[in-house]
């Protein structure tokens, strides 16, 4: 816009003119009459600025625009929060349908299902074994929940694990399991090694770097490459590939083996070292949270060396690990403290991802056929990003037939990291979808084609009143009208 300033001759001489020459008014306006100038002037000036403020108007009329308020309910979304620690021994009892059942009631939407293949050192897996495996993961599916896996030859500092050539034997056998389930596994524990396959003190000498890459990078290679792994240890993970960088954006979420391998601390907050978990305390520490911006961080806490870790030294050290799950059971005197504590319910909130709207914009009404430009904004309260693809949808629901209609976005939800914004702006076509009235939803979905329509699998937004249990959808409290060409 170009603006020109008057003196107030010239001012008033083209105030002159117009009402003289303007057949709406007629007003002998006096070259002199200075008061008679400046009334007409801010006349003037009134109806420019309010034709282009109306002019804006007209423009932001056209756009829904909501602010959205943050819940702090507690709920369970996939893949996060505390969990439980099932233990079964070679071809024991499996999971049992109802008690899983009841997890999920209990806001727990993972566990951690551990396989001792105790009875299998020397041996190819039995049948009865693999048969068990697959059942507990159908039992998982009809739950509603998912896994981090785990597989260990001892429970016993002094006992026995097998060799690499087991090893080797017993992945592949299990990469079909992997494979047809892993719509169900949320990550898997590098494990194998040593007494609960946490990679020291292995009795066929398997605790080497040597050994460990090569465990790990078979165990790499039997997975889908969208599941990612965690070592025991920061130092192990650096000592593999060489390398003390942590990931960076370049290579993350890729099937580089380095991106896809994440760390588990089964000694949290126990003080010190964490057990030996560190070896540089604040540089491992550095390393952990950088690299869990792209892959997970997790576990279980221990009997401290010292003092018990109380509620802000907890919180400390999940926000800065970006912790993304935690076991409840074990070591329990510490989960009891944070329950007496005050801030068990602060964890169970913010462990991993708490995704919540902030704000959207949407046009009010759209041409049939024609693009619909979409602005969301969403931001994370949680202590970590998403680990795992989502699949993100806008929604549309005819107000009186009830008939959906969705649109995928491109949007990557893993990209909001903790306490960061992430803006969706998007253009959508709209074609096939026919005029009427719709409200808004945001549906964020499993990947898998098993479990994409499953409610207990799509992600809830930490909102007042946008989650809609029925369907699994967030309710975006917008209207879209599609109009006739």
């Amino acid at each position: 816009m170009n603006y020109q300033i008057y003196n107030g001759d010239i001012l008033s001489m083209k105030i002159n003119t117009f009402f003289k020459e303007s057949t709406l008014f007629n007003i002998n306006v006096r070259k002199d009459a200075t008061n008679h100038r400046m009334l007409i002037m801010c006349m003037l000036l009134s109806v420019f600025f309010s034709c282009k403020k109306q002019k804006a108007d007209d423009k932001d009329a056209a756009y829904n625009v909501i602010t959205y308020e943050q819940s702090l309910d507690i709920f369970p979304n996939p893949e996060r929060g505390f969990i439980h620690n099932l233990i079964v021994y070679s071809e024991g009892d499996g999971l049992n349908l109802v008690q899983m059942q009841v997890l999920r009631g209990e806001n727990v939407s993972m566990v951690l299902r551990f396989y001792y293949l105790d009875m299998f050192k020397d041996v190819a897996i039995s049948d009865i074994e693999l048969s068990l495996i697959t059942n507990d993961m159908q039992i998982l599916r009809d739950a509603g929940l998912k896994c981090v896996l785990r597989f260990a030859y001892t429970d016993d500092m002094s006992g026995t694990d097998a060799p690499l050539s087991i090893i080797e034997q017993h992945l592949d056998q299990l990469k079909p399991i992997f494979e047809a389930n892993k719509d169900v596994i949320a990550f898997v524990q590098a494990g194998f090694i040593g007494a609960w396959g946490e990679w020291h003190d292995s009795s066929n000498g398997l605790a080497t770097v040597d050994n460990e890459r090569t465990v790990l990078y078979k165990l790499l290679s039997v997975l889908p490459t969208e599941i990612m792994v965690q070592v025991r240890t920061p130092g192990a993970k650096q000592e593999i590939f060489s390398t003390t960088v942590p990931i960076e954006s370049a290579i993350a979420y890729t099937d580089d083996k380095r991106s896809r391998v994440g760390h588990h601390n089964d000694c949290f907050l126990a003080g010190g070292t964490d057990y030996g978990t560190y070896s540089n305390i604040e540089v491992d520490k550095q390393y952990i949270s950088q690299e869990a911006l792209y892959v997970p961080t997790g576990g279980e806490t221990c009997p401290p060396e010292g003092v018990y870790p109380d509620c802000s030294t907890a919180q400390t050290g999940m926000k800065l690990l970006k912790w993304t799950y935690l076991n409840l059971d074990w070591y329990q005197p510490v989960i009891d403290a944070w329950k007496s504590g005050g801030c068990f319910t602060e964890f169970q909130r913010n462990l991993g991802y708490r995704l919540s709207l902030v704000n959207a914009k949407l046009p009010k009404q759209v041409v049939a056929d024609q693009d619909c430009n979409v602005e969301i904004s969403i931001t994370n309260k949680g202590y970590a990003p998403i680990y795992n693809y989502k699949i993100a949808s806008l929604v549309f629901k005819d107000k009186i037939s009830g008939n959906l209609f969705s649109r995928e976005l491109t949007v990557d939800l893993r990209d909001c990291k903790p306490n960061g914004l992430l803006t969706i702006n998007e253009t959508l076509n709209l074609v096939g979808i026919p005029q009427g009235d719709y409200d808004l939803y945001l549906n964020i979905t499993d990947r898998s084609e098993n479990l994409k329509n499953r409610i207990e699998y799509s992600v809830r937004l930490a909102n007042t009143g946008t989650w809609e249990e029925s369907s699994g959808m967030n309710n975006l409290k917008l209207q879209l009208t599609i109009t006739a060409k």
